[in-house]
């Protein structure tokens, strides 16, 4: 039986979502913040997810942080897409409290995954994966 290669799965760019597509494959870190009440809005959205306004507007982060939390994933578990993943193990999947505020998932690269711990100061660095998609991931800062 012949072996099929299974890519991984992409970020679809959606209309919300294009100004971060299109600064990630900048190197730049955007978020939407609201302008009535100032909260940053993370996934993108049409809409406030604090107080509803549609008053969105696009702001450049630092792109640095801490890692909040983590877990090292050391094994394939479940559908023939996760296979796609099974050379990088073992990888990190992190929470990174990003400096202005708002926390995201990410990954953990540039390092072992044994030094990652919490509160590890990283920053932004990014990984194209198609044309369009460079994600954002976070390596150790090294001060």
């Amino acid at each position: 039986m012949a072996e099929v290669d299974v890519g991984k799965p992409l970020p679809a760019i959606t209309s919300e979502a294009k100004p971060f597509w299109e600064a990630a494959a900048q190197n730049k870190l955007v978020m939407q913040r609201c302008r009535d009440c100032q909260a940053y809005v993370w996934t993108p959205r049409p809409a406030c997810y604090e107080c509803g306004s549609e008053r969105l507007e696009w702001q450049e982060l630092s792109g640095k942080g801490q890692v909040y939390s983590f877990t090292v994933i050391r094994q394939v578990v479940g559908r023939a897409a996760s296979m796609a993943f099974e050379k990088e193990i073992p990888y990190v999947i992190a929470w990174i409290d990003l400096d202005e505020g708002p926390r995201m998932i990410s990954n953990v690269v540039g390092c072992p995954v044994e030094d990652v711990k919490l509160g590890m100061t990283v920053s932004v660095v990014f990984e194209q994966q198609s044309p369009e998609v460079w994600l954002p991931k976070f390596k150790p800062l090294v001060s």
